[in-house]
């Protein structure tokens, strides 16, 4: 099977890799700044609250609320072309409601979709019908229950 020209998420990348690893375990993790405590996405060598230096990846709890989305009717690029419609969005996280983490909406219909509905994190590979890997990868989902609580692994959400 000859592979076509798709850009997979590098899992390898020193800035983003505990990200895509994190994924592979089914847990959603977003670097915390060991200074101030904030949440930061997209990783940055610095913190844009207070300049710190330090990170750990945080295992978030997944919940989250809908803050935008589009519905993909044309795929721009060959592998694409199979997978429309489909939905994209941007969904702020509970615990970090600044981090916005552009995402795929996946197991609901656009027309049900509202502004800041609660929304939960699902893993899915992302892989395409003619690439010879896959890479898991959070998407998000409506949520059945209102965004409360503190659980921190996005299986048992």
């Amino acid at each position: 099977m000859a592979a076509s020209f798709f850009p997979l998420p590098d899992t390898d990348w020193d800035a983003t890799r505990a990200f895509w690893a994190g994924a592979e375990r089914g847990e959603l993790v977003i670097p915390r700044c060991g200074g101030c405590a904030v949440y930061q996405w997209y990783p940055a060598p610095a913190c844009k609250a207070c300049g710190g230096k330090q990170f750990s990846w945080t295992a978030v709890s997944g919940r989250g609320r809908l803050f935008s989305w589009a519905v993909v009717r044309h795929g721009f690029l060959k592998p694409f072309a199979k997978k429309v419609p489909y939905v994209t969005g941007l969904v702020t996280l509970e615990e970090a409601p600044a981090v916005r983490l552009v995402t795929n909406l996946v197991d609901c219909e656009a027309d049900g979709l509202q502004v800041d509905m609660p929304v939960r994190v699902v893993f899915r590979p992302l892989v395409f019908p003619d690439t010879e890997r896959q890479v898991m990868a959070p998407m998000f989902t409506p949520a059945s229950e209102p965004v409360a609580g503190k659980e921190r692994n996005a299986r048992d959400v």
